[in-house]
């Protein structure tokens, strides 16, 4: 089967379609015919070497975190999925892999997988595994958005930050989109009561509000100030000097700064679907690109001005 791996650290240069042996389910494991995935910045701090001392040193390293696809074959102990049922998921993120979710076919834990919405294509399914779960986590479980309260998501036209602002629309939030002025009628079409331009807006001339979703990791303790009291902020843009912040924000009790690393099992994709069949989510997609083309995507990726996600297409396979 065909799987991208990467070779060595670097530029999307080093990602490599490698012919490898298709891989076996063992306990409570399930084989996925991988149908789309996704590039996320997860994918791309691997493969230049940021995460090595969770990836390790040692290649091939495999690349792709979320999927949507069927189910080909389960190992023992997996009662709730059968060949045939058309699933999505994501691979463990803090583990390494030889080969992950850009590849015709992932093993994975039944506990990290459940059944896609019927009726949305396995392009759009993948546009929203990662994305989607962690701005429903950020939301619901993190900050504990509730009706009536005011939202500012910034960073709100890539893929967490769409699913972010359909989400707070669906919980009653009273939505500002932080993005490029741009993205203003698609941010609008998507639930937010405001859109402020990125570029000529600055932190100091908004708020309060009542909950901050972060997805830019960058300046977090200048939104923070704009906190109302009882707010509460969330970010999922790491770096090192959002880590900094971080702990420095840890001395403001509750208006500190919160994250988390999405992680996503069975029952937070079954609630996702939830969302998704309710119509209060639905997928953003900025590009589609074919499995031959992931570094493409991956250079898209970096570039950065992504509207919702880029998502890549796996050929089916016999093999």
């Amino acid at each position: 089967m065909k799987a991208v791996q990467i070779m060595s650290f670097g530029t999307a240069d080093v990602l490599r379609i490698n012919d490898v042996d298709r891989p076996a389910p063992g306990v409570g494991e399930v084989l996925v015919s991988v149908e789309a995935t996704s590039v996320n910045g997860h994918d791309v701090i691997v493969r230049t070497g940021e995460l090595k001392m969770m990836s390790g040193r040692r290649f091939p390293i495999g690349t792709g975190l979320d999927f949507a696809g069927t189910v080909v074959a389960t190992g023992t102990d997996v009662a709730r999925f059968r060949a045939g049922d058309r699933v999505w998921g994501m691979v463990h993120p803090r583990r390494r892999h030889t080969v992950a979710a850009a590849a015709e076919y992932v093993v994975v834990s039944a506990d990290r997988i459940s059944h896609a919405p019927a009726d949305l294509a396995a392009v759009d399914a993948a546009a929203l595994v990662v994305a989607g779960s962690t701005a429903l986590i950020a939301l619901r479980d993190s900050v504990r958005l509730t009706s009536g309260e005011r939202v500012l998501v910034r960073g709100a036209a890539g893929g967490v930050g769409t699913a972010a602002v359909q989400l707070a629309h669906a919980m009653g939030g009273h939505v500002t989109a932080l993005a490029r002025d741009r993205h203003a009628e698609l941010l609008t079409d998507l639930g937010a009561d405001e859109v402020l331009d990125y570029g000529t807006t600055t932190s100091d001339r908004i708020g309060p509000f009542d909950v901050i979703v972060d997805t830019v990791g960058s300046e977090l303790h200048c939104y923070r100030s704009r906190l109302a009291k009882g707010g509460r902020m969330v970010t999922v843009g790491l770096s090192p000097s959002a880590l900094a912040e971080i702990a420095a924000s840890s001395l403001h009790g509750s208006r500190r700064i919160r994250t988390f690393s999405a992680n996503p099992h069975t029952p937070v994709l079954r609630d996702l679907a939830v969302q998704v069949a309710s119509g209060a989510l639905r997928p953003v997609i900025d590009s589609v690109y074919p499995l031959a083309d992931i570094a493409a995507a991956h250079r898209a990726f970096e570039r950065g001005g992504v509207v919702g996600k880029h998502v890549v297409t796996v050929p089916r396979s016999s093999v």
